[in-house]
């Protein structure tokens, strides 16, 4: 077909369901992770109301999207073809950079991310008609580009991101200091009136920031412009009324209503202000192919057509209302993004997402003695008041049993809801360009700050979550700027080839990342995982960790045979998959290790010997990977290094000690996954024999050394395999051992289950 523009309109169309699929499953978290942290309300609930919003906001949407026609670049300085190069790049890298940061879980802004891909792609094509013109400088650049409109939307984001956070901190602080943790008593006197401020700013928020600009808007315009002090004080009126008869009638407290109102208005003012980002692009190439075909389908044309406004379209709108519904139930993606944000959140324990650096470091470091020099000014009888307020219920709950417990109460779920509402809406009476990601998120970080989520032990893992987030939303605008400005460099150099080209190429890496994200959630525990023991004596203990025993026997059996092998063939991908394996084994047995504090909270005080039994045990296990880790990571780092082979008679040697590793793994597992503990002593009796045939080696080495050998390499690691070997073997026969004396097979175990069992 001769008519490439229209070829580009369609593909520009279907990039564009892929662009709301991409979108939503990022901007999801701004309006579903109040609801679902705090676990007041069904999933089912929180995604139906959130749906009616999102559906609602999108068919009342509006006002064409003039950010993609005119908010960036001047029209009229652009020809159709050029236009049409810079709305197929900008889809293109929208898509893909959207995708990408879903994928690694991580929440970022879909304005800034089409906002600045418009920019790239705008500055590169002027620049590309700027050098083939002879009267043109950079200079002129200004005349193609909305600059001012870049810097306020730009200084928007700084702003938003320091107000959110400090706003969302200081209320969040102030109603703790109300409410306190044991907020069920409190509420009952003071949640009437906390409801009617909490909704009045939601409802107050959903007409201004929400209905705004829709078509609708017009007939309220008369009603609430001129009005805002009535409108707020009679809201808070009626508000305050209702929760009063809510409480009344349902004996449950307001902020049922008020989380799930809260979500309902984000979700609305998401869809409703938030499509430009997904079809406005789109609806701007088919308003210029319009053009194009009544101007005669001149290429050459100028594109002063995108500077007057068009009217919504109804049916457009339902379609993508309808798309970005389906995607909020079906993508697995959100679910990845919503947990980035309630892990940094989350009130108590959790499975860290962020390693701290330096500058987490440094900044935990600095606020710690800060507040220490803050505190001087308070007396003592004050600080102990307001600690008071943040006193937690004393409840012991281990990683996974927090992670299935609420992120937070109530009273943060409506805080969360409540702030990021009112900021937006001020910032939308003020026409301040904000991102509703950057600010919801910023305001729950706030809140996190504030409600002391962030303690000794997850401050520098969760403020290096923050900083990752952050530097990811700066990322955004560099990395859509950069990849915009090059898809459409290609693209003009030659759109027949370099389009299909590109759209072929974003078609696989979006399936890719489908396929990556998938395998690595639907990932399911080996069943060689170790677990977590739940009993409170020593023979539950016994008998709980034998699975843990018998499953690192197996698995270092496998590990240490790998290394041999793969040190004889020279079989350098071998070696590194087996340091991968020993890596995972290392991390399970270092996770074990970290629920010992939860293992002896939970004990009975006459259950002590337990704990003591379990510490070792977990000790034995660790000595154990060391030596493992040591012998796979020196395997795999001496054939990476391509030094000289081990000498025949060396892996000769090896092969003779891992045969009897072999048996001796073998039948301590069986022992273990059969709970025949009394086999352990012939086990046992076999020590000396192994601890020998190592030793031999050495010796052997000792005198290959002196008369032949003639690498320090070879020797360096033969050397440290054999003493590695003897260390492995010690730790497996001292945690033999720790269970032969231990265990009583006449006694009963006693487990957390059965808290009347008897002890051990």
């Amino acid at each position: 077909m001769d008519n490439i523009y229209l070829l580009m309109l369609i593909a520009i169309t279907a990039l564009a369901v892929f662009d709301i699929i991409v979108g939503v499953s990022n901007d999801a978290i701004n309006f579903l992770n109040s609801a679902i942290g705090s676990k007041v309300l069904s999933l089912r609930t929180i995604m139906i109301v959130a749906s009616l919003g999102i559906f609602i906001g999108a068919v009342f949407s509006s006002g064409m999207m003039e950010v993609a026609r005119k908010g960036i670049f001047v029209p009229a300085q652009f020809e159709f073809g050029e236009i049409m190069l810079i709305f197929m790049a900008v889809m293109i890298t929208d898509i893909l950079l959207l995708d990408f940061f879903n994928t690694l879980g991580l929440p970022t802004s879909t304005t800034v991310s089409i906002v600045f891909n418009l920019l790239g792609a705008a500055v590169v094509m002027s620049l590309i008609k700027i050098s083939h013109s002879e009267t043109e400088t950079f200079a002129d650049l200004a005349n193609y580009i909305n600059t001012e409109k870049a810097i306020t939307i730009i200084s928007g984001i700084l702003l938003s991101v320091v107000i959110a956070f400090s706003v969302g901190a200081i209320v969040q602080w102030v109603s703790r200091l109300i409410f306190t943790f044991n907020y069920e008593k409190k509420i009952k006197s003071f949640g009437i009136i906390f409801g009617g401020v909490a909704l009045t700013a939601i409802t107050y928020f959903i007409f201004l920031k929400g209905l705004k600009g829709t078509p609708y808007y017009k007939e309220l315009k008369g009603l609430l412009e001129g009005n805002e002090v009535y409108t707020i004080l009679g809201s808070f009126v009626f508000w305050t009324l209702f929760s009063f008869i809510f409480e009344k009638l349902t004996k449950k407290t307001v902020l049922l209503v008020v989380i799930g109102i809260g979500t309902f208005g984000l979700a609305l003012a998401f869809s409703g202000n938030d499509l430009v980002n997904f079809i406005g692009v789109p609806m701007a190439a088919y308003h210029s192919y319009e053009a194009w075909i009544a101007g005669g389908m001149d290429a050459a044309m100028s594109m002063e057509v995108l500077d007057k406004k068009v009217p919504a379209e109804p049916l457009l709108l339902f379609i993508a209302g309808t798309i970005m519904v389906l995607t909020l139930w079906f993508s697995k993606k959100a679910k990845t993004v919503a947990e980035t944000e309630l892990s940094l959140s989350r009130q108590g324990e959790t499975h860290e997402k962020f390693e701290p650096n330096l500058l987490s470091r440094s900044i935990v470091k600095g606020s710690s003695q800060l507040s220490n020099y803050f505190s001087v000014l308070l007396p003592k009888s004050v600080q102990n008041k307001f600690a008071k307020s943040f006193d937690k219920p004393e409840v012991v709950l281990t990683k996974d049993q927090s992670i299935d417990a609420p992120a937070f109460d109530m009273i943060r779920a409506s805080v969360n809801l409540m702030v990021a509402g009112v900021l937006i809406a001020i910032a939308t009476s003020m026409k301040l360009p904000l991102s509703t990601t950057y600010v919801t998120f910023m305001v729950a970080m706030g809140t996190s700050l504030a409600d002391k989520a962030w303690g000794r032990e997850s401050a520098v893992y969760r403020v290096a979550g923050v900083l990752n987030v952050i530097g990811g939303w700066f990322g955004t605008a560099l990395g859509a700027f950069i990849a915009a400005g090059t898809v459409v460099f290609l693209i003009s150099w030659n759109p027949k080839v370099m389009i299909p080209i590109l759209l072929l190429l974003t078609a696989i890496l979006l399936y890719r990342n489908y396929k990556s994200h998938k395998n690595k959630s639907s990932k399911t525990p080996d069943e060689d995982s170790l677990k977590t023991t739940g009993s409170r004596s020593v023979q539950g203990v016994i008998l709980e960790s034998a699975g843990n025993i018998a499953n690192v026997v197996k698995r270092g059996n496998k590990i240490y045979s790998n290394a041999i092998n793969g040190l004889a063939k020279q079989d350098l991908t071998s070696l590194k998959k087996n340091k991968k394996q020993v890596t995972k084994l290392s991390e399970e047995v270092d996770s074990l290790r970290d629920n010992i504090f939860y293992f002896i909270k939970n004990l009975d005080e006459t259950s002590l010997r337990a704990s003591s039994f379990y510490i070792n045990i977990l000790g034995y296990l660790e000595d154990m990977t060391q030596s493992l880790e040591y012998i796979s990571k020196a395997s795999h780092k001496h054939i990476n290094n391509n030094h000289q082979k081990l000498k025949f008679s060396q892996i000769k040697e090896l092969k003779v000690i891992d045969d009897t590793l072999e048996i001796l793994f073998r039948d301590t597992k069986a022992a273990f996954d059969s709970r025949s503990f009394e086999q352990i002593e012939s086990i046992l009796n076999r020590k000396k024999e192994v601890l020998d045939l190592v030793t031999e080696k050495i010796v052997n080495q000792v005198a290959r050394t002196r008369t032949e050998e003639s690498s320090p390499k070879n020797t360096t690691l033969y050397f440290g395999l054999l003493l590695e070997t003897k260390d492995l073997l010690k730790a497996t026969m001292s945690l033999l051992e720790e269970y032969h004396n231990s265990h009583d097979a006449s006694v009963e175990p006693a487990t957390i289950s059965s808290p009347d069992s008897e002890e051990a």
